[in-house]
């Protein structure tokens, strides 16, 4: 009987994220296996950082996941006047009441993008540190829960580094995924011109699951099984990553726990209950790339990605899957 009740929990959790993803590329166009990343990341309950050249639609795919459920919005621009207290929020004293109260920042939210974030000095950045790891955030000795489910949308451009301050190893080792927007292909961006909507603001999407599903999604994705072969097979990707030469450093722990999570993620989207090699694979990119720095490094952001990505793409193909 059991395993009736999971195949049934296994279909109503794919049902709802096919909902998602069809309501979400009604504003998202041409860009199915962007939303279907952020699906994988949005059900294992991790957060996304997206590095891409502006205006081609990171703020608006934020935007339609929250109106696609009816989760809170709120957006943070990262300036290099922002403190940490911009971001948390801050312990004010009521003469009224004769005490400190707490009002919250802008942070407390369930889908939290966190724009250009390296445009802000590393004590700001680092004020998201806490909140990203255990959904809370500590002020004056005092925990506060934010938002259930809670996600961080983050920002950068690759190209446009003056005045910036970048991402150190511990910020970008809590983001579980990164991805990349890209530009639309010509017959998506005619639709897009057609429309010509003015901001995301002008999205018109209904939720079509609510936090209780996006919980119910999350809270299963733990129980999707991995086989030890496939747990070997990470553990392999994981080790050559320590072993390359090219590498400053390998994966962390994290980072091999991260890739686990997500392709469990990944098999609940396709509709299973078990992962399977090509899970892990096809998400090797995307978890593990932006883990890792070149030993000797040119000063070119997307030059030193693509070569990741290619050091990457060698240890896959001279690590043969589990049969």
């Amino acid at each position: 009987m059991s395993e009736f009740l999971q195949a049934d929990r296994v279909a109503g959790a794919k049902a709802t994220l096919e909902r998602l993803r069809s309501n979400m590329a009604q504003a998202i166009l041409g860009k199915d296996d962007v939303i279907e990343q952020l699906l994988v990341c949005l059900a294992a309950g991790g957060h996304l950082l997206i590095e891409d050249l502006p205006g081609v639609g990171k703020t608006t795919l934020a935007y339609a996941l929250a109106r696609s459920t009816d989760c809170a919005f709120s957006r943070i621009q990262f300036t290099s006047d922002l403190l940490p207290s911009d971001v948390t929020g801050v312990a004010i004293y009521d003469e009224a009441t004769r005490e400190f109260v707490f009002k919250p920042g802008p942070v407390f939210a369930n889908i939290v993008l966190a724009d250009e974030i390296n445009r802000s000095p590393p004590k700001t950045q680092s004020a998201l540190l806490e909140v990203m790891d255990r959904a809370k955030v500590t002020v004056d000795g005092q925990a506060h829960a934010v938002g259930s489910p809670f996600m961080v949308f983050a920002t950068q451009n690759p190209v446009d580094y003056e005045g910036t301050f970048p991402l150190p190893e511990s910020q970008m080792d809590r983001f579980l995924m990164r991805l990349r927007m890209g530009y639309p292909q010509h017959d998506d961006e005619i639709e897009i011109l057609r429309t010509a909507r003015s901001g995301y603001d002008a999205i018109s999407l209904s939720a079509v699951a609510s936090k209780a599903d996006v919980a119910a999604i999350q809270a299963l994705v733990p129980q999707v099984f991995v086989e030890d072969s496939v747990l070997d097979y990470i553990l392999r990707i994981v080790a050559a990553t320590r072993t390359e030469v090219e590498f400053k450093a390998g994966a962390s722990v994290r980072g091999g726990l991260a890739l686990r999570t997500a392709a469990q993620a990944r098999a609940l989207v396709k509709g299973r209950d078990f992962v399977l090699p090509d899970d892990v694979a096809e998400l090797v990119p995307v978890v593990l790339a932006h883990r890792l720095a070149l030993a000797r490094q040119s000063g070119d952001a997307l030059e030193e990605r693509r070569s990741v990505g290619a050091h990457l793409k060698r240890i896959l193909s001279a690590l043969p899957p589990p049969a």
